[in-house]
């Protein structure tokens, strides 16, 4: 037990070394389109640590994260198209205009507040997240029900997004590079760099955070939640109020994902509330390592840069690997490739093909005593 504690603590400082460093030198090696896309996919590491929170830890596998990560991406392009537009005729965006609007909507209004918007990016995404969640929960809603209501309400979302043209632009959604931002167009590389470095402080920040809310009896509840839920029940805690919660919490993260990923990608739209995205996030999650927040990380990030380089070089292929690494988790790595790695994946592998394992307890006393005997 201590010796299985002690290789996780060896591997996540061995990956962490890893992530910083790669994250101090990309500067300097990679091109900007390249930055670009590795800061685009640190963005989505921080939702796939949400989705770890709830999926790995309190058993809820959501298929509707897409509506927070969304969320949190018009409310970073509604701030940055008005910062823009102050200039103009009647200070509103020119999209507007296209539709016969001259009067700025009210919701509008207070995204003109730099510090309104730096709030409601979390905010906004955790307080739809924790509404919806305490409507489910109430009713003891779970498992299979709650993944199908999450897509169902992903699917509302998106067609009540798609159809707003007069009011965020409806399906061509709402660009952000080529507002200004401190002075500087947000698409320019000096801007993108900024917000390269804040996406990889942030994604540390929300590793450790994760941490804190599982490691103590917070995560001990959340555990027990996706175990044996009415045993918690028993006890005399109340599972809809920490699955609420942990809800809440997961939908800001997303939140936040969706801002620096909308900043960087230059363009928010129905498009982030499309089913096949939210899959995704859960595809990450599973290759990555299921309750490890870690793999999460590391598998949103090496499954979308391995998704850009295959699909540069063979287009129409990128589908079917992506089902084949998730038919590969279901059936043969459930825990994924950290938990993997974390539960000797390995040193069984090698026992499995014949290779014995070092035993360096009774066995090998045993053999010191017997030399020691016959000299």
């Amino acid at each position: 037990m201590e010796s299985s504690k002690r290789l996780k603590r060896c591997l996540h400082l061995f990956l962490w070394v890893v992530i910083i460093a790669a994250i101090i030198a990309a500067p300097t090696f990679l091109p900007v389109f390249r930055l670009n896309l590795l800061g685009r996919y640190l963005s989505l590491a921080i939702v796939a640590v949400g989705v770890d929170l709830i999926w790995g830890f309190a058993g809820l596998l959501s298929l509707g994260q897409g509506i927070f990560f969304a969320l949190g991406g018009y409310c970073a392009a509604m701030y940055l198209q008005l910062n823009s537009s102050a200039d103009l005729p009647n200070a509103i965006p020119e999209f507007f205009g296209l539709y016969g609007v001259k009067q700025l909507p009210f919701f509008w209004e207070p995204f003109k507040s730099p510090l309104f918007t730096l709030i409601a990016i979390w905010l906004v995404p955790a307080l739809v997240a924790g509404l919806l969640g305490f409507l489910v929960f109430r009713n003891r809603i779970k498992g299979v029900y709650f993944s199908i209501l999450t897509q169902a309400a992903l699917l509302v979302f998106f067609n009540f997004f798609n159809g707003q043209q007069k009011l965020i632009n409806g399906t061509n959604g709402l660009k952000t590079d080529v507002t200004e931002l401190f002075g500087q167009m947000v698409g320019s590389d000096l801007v993108q760099r900024w917000f390269f470095w804040l996406t990889a402080l942030l994604v540390i920040f929300t590793w450790f955070f994760a941490r804190w809310i599982v490691r103590d009896r917070f995560g001990n509840v959340l555990i027990g939640i996706r175990d044996d839920e009415p045993r918690i029940r028993f006890t005399g805690y109340n599972p809809t109020l920490f699955k609420t919660i942990v809800f809440a919490i997961a939908g800001g993260l997303a939140g936040i994902s969706g801002a620096l990923y909308t900043v960087q990608s230059g363009i928010v739209s129905p498009q982030f509330m499309t089913v096949p995205f939210s899959i995704e996030m859960v595809i990450w999650v599973a290759v990555g390592g299921r309750g490890t927040l870690l793999g999460a990380i590391l598998g949103a990030v090496v499954i979308n840069y391995a998704k850009s380089l295959v699909s540069e070089a063979l287009p129409a292929s990128w589908m079917f690997i992506q089902g084949g690494l998730f038919i590969l988790v279901v059936t043969a790595l459930p825990e994924g490739i950290l938990g993997w790695i974390q539960s000797q994946g390995p040193r069984n592998l090698l026992t499995r093909i014949g290779i014995p394992r070092r035993l360096g307890t009774y066995p090998s006393l045993e053999v010191e005593k017997s030399k020691e005997m016959n000299q």
